[in-house]
């Protein structure tokens, strides 16, 4: 579905390379975790699926078809994106931010009308409650939900999702990964997204592809990963998640022994 051969990124005429000979694919109908540290170049790479950011080198590929032949202006309305600033046009109401792209793509009133309610149900927001409220109105959240439907407006196939549970509280960040892994399922999406959490990449991945410094160190499952980390980088991100399990561990082990106060 998505295909990314010896893909590289230079911002300074070739001197470095913020992306270097990345080559990755996604299955049709899976979700691969692009994960690291702050300026690894998964956020670049990300963006060079729907070129918001054009390559350097290499070639890109979803459904066979290289992206750079195609008008990016059309690849991205054909792409959905979700980002963690969710982005949403404060001066509209929730029915006019999910409804942009079909508008600029010429539907009807009532196709878009139509289009809206099944999206506000599909997220779990009541079209007759939240279509007339502006975004100052809703919870973080809500708004990310909205991002959402916004990004499956056009009946999208592809997600791509920067960091899109970032800003919002453990709970809620928690609830809303879990509603779109079920629905990223259920309507059968190839989706990559960027993430710095660790955890969050192992409970969410078909596959994680480990980066650092631009370069990619290691593709596997969580499984696979956590078995057999492959690289002292790697080894040393999935080292953390096991710390905090065994805190937490010893934690409830010692309330459990000394009973509840």
């Amino acid at each position: 579905m998505i295909a990314l051969s010896n893909v590289c990124k230079s911002y300074d005429a070739g001197g470095t390379d913020a992306v270097h000979d990345v080559s990755l694919k996604v299955p049709k109908g899976s979700l691969l975790v692009l994960l690291g540290g702050s300026g690894c170049g998964k956020t670049t790479t990300l963006k060079m699926i729907n070129r918001l950011i054009e390559p350097t080198g290499g070639r890109i590929e979803i459904e066979g078809r290289d992206v750079r032949s195609l008008d990016a202006v059309e690849l991205r309305r054909g792409i959905g994106y979700v980002f963690q600033g969710i982005g949403l046009f404060p001066h509209m109401t929730v029915a006019g931010n999910v409804a942009v792209v079909p508008r600029l793509l010429g539907w009807s009133a009532e196709r878009i009308g139509t289009r809206v309610d099944e999206l506000l149900d599909l997220v779990r927001l009541p079209p007759a409650e939240y279509r007339d409220r502006f975004p100052r109105q809703l919870s973080g959240g809500q708004q990310q939900r909205i991002g959402f439907a916004r990004a499956l407006a056009v009946g999208a196939r592809v997600m791509l999702l920067d960091e899109p549970f970032g800003a919002l509280d453990p709970i809620t960040r928690d609830e809303l990964r879990d509603e779109f892994l079920s629905l990223r399922k259920r309507l059968g999406l190839t989706a990559v997204m960027v993430t710095h959490d660790i955890t969050e990449a192992l409970l969410s991945a078909d596959q994680i592809a480990v980066m650092n410094a631009g370069r990619l160190l290691r593709v596997g499952t969580p499984r696979e990963l956590v078995a057999n980390p492959g690289d002292p980088f790697v080894a040393s991100l999935l080292a953390a998640p096991r710390r905090h399990a065994d805190r937490l561990d010893a934690l409830l082990n010692d309330t459990n022994k000394r009973g509840t106060p």
